[in-house]
């Protein structure tokens, strides 16, 4: 992955010369270089452009700022490398973080990993890993305003859970709150969520393109507009998961294999949760081997032991 962001600034940086200090921990020996090349066309030219104090002006001029910014850039590599971050690994991932001021990247490092919100710094690490967004965000128009809106409008009760919801859904820091949270948050309480703090893994979502979808899958095998939404409100985890890679292959076992009524689900959403092979099927055919049929939440719910208690007692029940 090193190598790749060489790359990628060897790309963007056509004169690659000037060598920087080896960080053991890195592996590299040179840092590359930026190049800045005055326009050199000859149309509207003259002989003030071409005197020689002219040009040494230029060339000073343009030193100046390429060794300005290579400084820059190296004391941002220093500093995150310091922390444990891999600088060149995420400006592959995400290069606006090239041009980002290291008092800013400071800003936001402080205010993270720094009593109220205090992440350590393994945590810190995993947040800039999974959104590399946060060391670019502006942190008093951006990153604060998030914070905000998390503990006051969504209800997280305390910088703890504020942290568990951030460690759980990282992405949530890259989201605007005009745009994206707030407007997530309106569609989740007009269909009845009202505990929305208990999913904050889901204000990261777009509602139009994939929580209303989900609704309109339902809607489509049949079901009112409000009983599709009272899945939703009774098992908001169902927003999560894929309509081709689960709720398909699940409902077609239940209604082809299993033989059941599709209404079914509307009491227990939490079918979805289970593994088709893992759980599904073994225990439906468990239960058709013995003749036996049960709920859906009996059959799924209960752990191993406790289901082929049930199945046994049952079937011998039903032999007398």
């Amino acid at each position: 992955m090193q190598q790749e962001a060489l790359s990628f600034f060897s790309s963007s940086f056509p004169s690659l010369h000037r060598s920087f200090p080896t960080l053991s921990r890195l592996r590299f020996h040179h840092f590359p270089a930026l190049s800045f090349k005055p326009n050199t066309s000859s149309s509207s030219s003259s002989s003030l452009f071409k005197s020689p104090d002219f040009t040494n002006f230029t060339s000073t001029t343009t030193t100046t700022t390429t060794e300005t910014l290579e400084s820059s850039i190296h004391e941002k590599l220093i500093y995150l490398d310091s922390l444990g971050i891999d600088f060149l690994t995420l400006i592959n991932r995400h290069p606006p973080l090239l041009s980002t001021a290291l008092s800013a990247v400071k800003s936001v490092v402080d205010y993270m990993t720094t009593p109220p919100i205090n992440f350590t710094l393994q945590d810190f690490r995993r947040l800039v890993s999974m959104c590399p967004e946060l060391l670019t965000s502006p942190l008093n128009s951006h990153t604060i305003p998030v914070i905000t809106f998390l503990l006051r409008e969504v209800g997280v009760d305390s910088i703890f859970d504020l942290r568990q919801a951030l460690r759980r859904r990282p992405r949530l820091l890259a989201c605007s709150v005009d745009h994206q949270l707030r407007p997530t948050l309106y569609f989740l309480q007009r269909i009845g969520i009202l505990d929305p703090h208990k999913h904050t893994y889901l204000l990261s979502c777009s509602v139009e393109n994939k929580l209303v979808p989900r609704i309109d899958y339902f809607e489509k095998l049949g079901f009112s507009r409000r009983s599709a939404a009272a899945m939703f409100k009774r098992f908001p985890q169902l927003f999560n998961y894929s309509i081709a890679e689960n709720y398909e292959p699940k409902l077609n076992y239940l209604m082809v294999e299993m033989g059941r009524d599709v209404r079914e689900i509307l009491e227990f959403p939490q079918y979805f949760s289970f593994s088709l092979e893992n759980r599904i099927k073994p225990r439906h055919q468990a239960c058709a081997a013995k003749g036996v049929r049960f709920p859906l939440p009996v059959m799924l719910k209960t752990n191993e032991a406790g289901f082929r208690d049930t199945l046994e007692g049952t079937w011998n029940v039903g032999k007398e």
